[in-house]
Order: structure tokens, then sequence, then C-alpha cells
């Protein structure tokens, strides 16, 4: 089933029943869990053709965690019955969730590694290259506030913003008020310990 959601848009929430699996086609999804205290931690973007959901799917359980638009999004929707019938009719989805699974626990080892091994900064640089994707663009738009940044990167908004301006002193990126212009994605790369391609 096709479904829109405006960016801000919320596509499911923690605890809620898990119905469906969606399939991202055009915009990008945070995937994040909330502290009793109100404050965020996102554990994933998500950009087409990713899907998300897969967990609640197969395990027939709650959402683990909410999901929020961060841009305007089209997706499909499959819901658990139809899910099931079509991977016993094609095999070959099942392998499809397979790797994204696969994909979801590599992500969530480095980002726990990323918080024993990497200082803030180096979080905050190792996030923005993920961002950036595979452009080869000198300057890329991140259509992302520090806040959100912060909830990436496992900061606080203050400490983001302290690396951010020192990143920018450094000719790396640029702000342009709530999006962040990257000039230098090979000094980052470097700020954050990963190695150049």
């Amino acid at each position: 089933m096709p479904r829109t959601y405006r960016k801000g848009q919320l596509l499911f929430v923690e605890n809620d029943p898990g119905e469906s699996l969606i399939v991202l086609r055009r915009g990008a999804v945070a995937v994040f869990r909330t502290a009793p205290t109100g404050e965020r931690a996102v554990l994933s973007v998500i950009r087409p053709p990713d899907v998300l959901g897969e967990v609640s799917l197969l395990d027939a359980s709650t959402r683990s965690a909410s999901a929020e638009a961060i841009e305007d999004c089209a997706a499909l929707a499959l819901s658990r019955p139809a899910f099931m019938e079509l991977v016993h009719s094609n095999p070959r989805i099942l392998d499809a969730v397979m790797r994204s699974l696969g994909g979801l626990i590599r992500r969530l080892t480095e980002q726990n590694a990323d918080h024993v091994f990497l200082d803030l900064p180096g979080r905050v640089a190792k996030t923005l290259v993920r961002l950036a994707g595979e452009s080869q663009a000198p300057m890329i738009t991140i259509e992302l506030n520090q806040s959100q940044l912060a909830e990436m990167a496992g900061g606080s908004r203050q400490s983001v913003n302290q690396a951010i301006g020192s990143f920018a002193s450094r000719g790396w990126l640029r702000t342009e008020g709530r999006r962040i212009v990257v000039t230098d994605v090979a000094a980052l790369r470097r700020r954050a310990g990963m190695s150049d391609r």
C-alpha cells in the first residue's frame, strides 16, 4: 500500500504494534529511541531503497524504535501476512530482508564501537561523512539541524555546535541556517578515523 509522509511526521512510535514492513521509495527517515527524560538517540537514517520495520515484522512483536520523516517521503507498506505470502512465493525477498537485518546489526555494532573508541568530534565527523553518502560533489548539503546531528552523534547540542564550529574554522564545512554544507569530506573522514577510499 503506497504511503506518503511529510517532513517531521512520525511513521511509527516505539511499542506500537509492528504490523508492516516499510519500503522507502523517496526521502529519508530517522530511526530513534527516546529516553524517559525525552532525549532522543538516532540509531540510523534510512534512505531508498532501504526498508524499516523488519524486526517487528519478523518477530511479530511491537516496534523497538520510533521513526520520523526527516524529508518528505514516499513509501510502500507491506503487512505481515502479505509479506509472509510474498516470502513463500518468492524466497529472494527473504534474502533481501536478511541482508537488511545484517546491515542493521553491523550498524549497531559500529555505533557501539564508535561510542567507545571515538571522541564526540570524531563521532560528529563520522555522522557527517555517512550523511554525505557516496556523493563526489565538491560541496554536499546536508538538510539537518544541529539538534538532529547531536541526536545522531550521541552528544549534547552545545558540544556538537563546538565541533561544528571547529570544523568550520578549518574549512571542512559551513553552516547555512538549518543546513550544513560539507566542503572537505576527506578531512572529515580522517577526523573520524575512517580509511580513504
